[in-house]
């Protein structure tokens, strides 16, 4: 695969991103951007149990943290004292992997 010089490739048009309802007077406007299309009204979007639970916040989807184990997680890694256990995650990996695709067998 070739891949080409970037000064051969032409350059991209400007981007706009104000939003405005009436151009301010004295100012010319740029070039008009292309319209989006309009959302048909038949279009639906339906959020799982799961993802609504999700942005509810709920304690039960989310999980709780030990804030006071991040602390001295983040407190032995600042001394350098925080031991990696690779044996054991790998361990923990493996067996992830295999419980992810054991659910995607069934």
């Amino acid at each position: 695969m070739k891949i080409g010089n970037p000064a051969e490739k032409p350059a991209p048009g400007p981007v706009t991103t104000a939003r405005s309802s009436a151009p301010e007077a004295g100012k010319t406007a740029g070039p008009a951007a292309p319209a989006a299309p309009a959302a048909e009204a038949s279009t639906t979007v339906a959020l799982s149990s799961q993802a609504t639970q999700l942005l509810s916040g709920d304690k039960a989807v989310t999980g709780d943290f030990d804030s006071e184990k991040v602390e001295r997680i983040a407190q032995a890694i600042s001394d350098g004292k925080f031991e990696i256990n690779a044996p054991a995650i790998a361990d923990k990996l493996l067996a992830n992997a295999r419980e992810v695709l054991g659910k995607a067998q069934h």
